[in-house]
């Protein structure tokens, strides 16, 4: 019985942090979002190569290489 209870509490641990990033990512969708329609009058495009930009400076600025990007 114990067994049972380890398995149903390590499921409900991760279930809750799965439902908890997934929340995570919705709510920066939708304020990414918003900010395409305030400064790029909704034209995705911009706003895309924008984000690659921004993106690849974020993981090149910790240690000045792009080493991230072959792992995936």
């Amino acid at each position: 019985m114990k067994k049972n209870k380890n398995i149903i509490s390590y499921f409900a641990r991760n279930l809750s942090i799965v439902i908890g990033l997934v929340l995570i990512w919705r709510g920066v969708w939708y304020a990414l979002d918003e900010i395409d329609i305030l400064f790029a009058n909704g034209n995705h495009a911009i706003s895309a190569i924008g984000g690659i930009v921004l993106g690849l400076i974020i993981l090149y600025a910790p240690d000045k290489d792009l080493n991230e990007i072959s792992k995936l």
